[in-house]
């Protein structure tokens, strides 16, 4: 590839929190001496909280990005928008050889779009993956990020079936593994253990080496904004609490929207014990050390396979069926009576008992970096 290589380059594209996890791997392996093609790094700031971004920066040894757009919060329309007003002239102030955008945020979309249009090629990784629930924004931006784009990196193989039904050709498709897993081995043995970040906090009885707490994370539209499903799930997290302590690091969308439907007794009248929003070595600790994992976050259904955690998974449908069909994970709904049966399992039987998907083993990143590579040589 000669000059080509030595002239341009990978601009990898990362825009929120679930972002940092995938993007740190990728960056390490395109520093690697044995990557023909370098990698520059654009930051939409699509995740606004600056102490937030620098503490995973910092905790992920992401280097400081070469572009950061800035763009701050808005509504899905608006931040799409942004993000492609301001990202157009970076690439017509230096082309890069590939535009490089990770999982299913705004960002991703927004790059991917603005990209494609300019003639430049899209890579995807974490593509493939589907809920089948298209009132999930997050569902939109998968589809379509992948029908842009010119390589597709998977995490699981069934995600191959999902593309070709879209009528993507398979010879784009590269089962390579999960790069939120190599984060994660990476990590693991800095994690900050639970009593650290449980004293730190202040956390009264969870205070110290807690035998048996709960993990929860609910940051989802579809279960905070709606004042009767939320206070739903406030009641039953709280019917647990009362057996299995619950420690619930609260994202400041979901405090508004509980303080905003007057719910706060819910959580003052519990075992419930509210922090605020953790470092990545955090709350890998916490879910590293935690009995049950409640959430309906897409990533921590697959860390917490990788953990060999069981994982109750408050929503209808999940875009990561790996993590139910061979990992920790149950999907359960909203439903109360629901949700405390698949606890009680739990309790009484430990849970699943899962195995960790092929691939996952901590080496994605250098193979998608060795495909690049090799994609990029079919341009000499």
């Amino acid at each position: 590839m000669g000059a080509l290589l030595g002239s341009r380059h990978i601009l990898c594209i990362v825009g929120a929190r679930p972002n940092f996890m995938k993007i740190a791997p990728i960056m390490r392996a395109f520093a690697q001496p044995e990557s023909a093609l370098s990698a520059r790094l654009l930051h939409t700031g699509q995740h606004y909280d600056a102490a937030m971004k620098h503490s995973f920066f910092d905790q992920l040894n992401i280097p400081e990005p070469d572009v950061d757009l800035g763009v701050g919060s808005g509504t899905h329309a608006q931040q799409t928008a942004d993000i492609m007003k301001r990202f157009e002239p970076v690439l017509d102030a230096s082309p890069p050889l590939a535009v490089l955008v990770v999982g299913d945020v705004n960002s991703t979309i927004a790059c991917a779009l603005v990209a494609v249009k300019k003639g430049i090629p899209v890579i995807h990784v974490e593509a493939g993956l589907r809920s089948g629930d298209r009132s999930m924004p997050e569902e939109i931006n998968r589809i379509l990020t992948d029908q842009l784009s010119e390589l597709l990196f998977i995490t699981e193989a069934d995600a191959r079936e999902n593309l070709a039904l879209e009528g993507i050709g398979s010879d784009k498709v590269h089962f390579v593994g999960n790069v939120m897993i190599d984060s994660l081995l990476y990590n693991l043995s800095k994690a900050v253990p639970a009593s650290t970040t449980l004293a730190s906090a202040n956390c009264g009885g969870l205070e110290g080496s807690p035998t048996e707490y709960g993990l929860v994370t609910l940051h989802r539209p579809s279960n905070v904004d709606d004042p009767v499903v939320l206070e739903r799930l406030l009641k039953v997290l709280a019917t647990i609490s009362q057996r299995t302590p619950l420690l619930f690091p609260i994202h400041p969308r979901t405090e508004s929207r509980i303080a905003a439907a007057n719910l706060e007794g819910l959580l003052a009248d519990s075992a419930i014990t509210t922090i605020g929003p953790q470092g990545y070595l955090e709350m890998l600790g916490l879910m590293k050390d935690a009995r049950v994992v409640l959430t309906d976050s897409g990533g921590i259904q697959e860390e917490t396979t990788a953990l060999g955690i069981p994982c109750i998974t408050l929503r209808d449908n999940t875009e990561r069926p790996i993590t139910v069909s061979q990992g920790t994970n149950t999907v359960v709904g909203t439903d109360a009576d629901a949700i405390l049966r698949c606890y009680e399992d739990v309790m009484t039987t430990g849970g699943k008992v899962g195995r960790t998907p092929e691939l996952w083993d901590g080496e994605s990143a250098q193979r998608i970096v060795r495909t690049i590579n090799d994609w990029a040589e079919t341009f000499a």
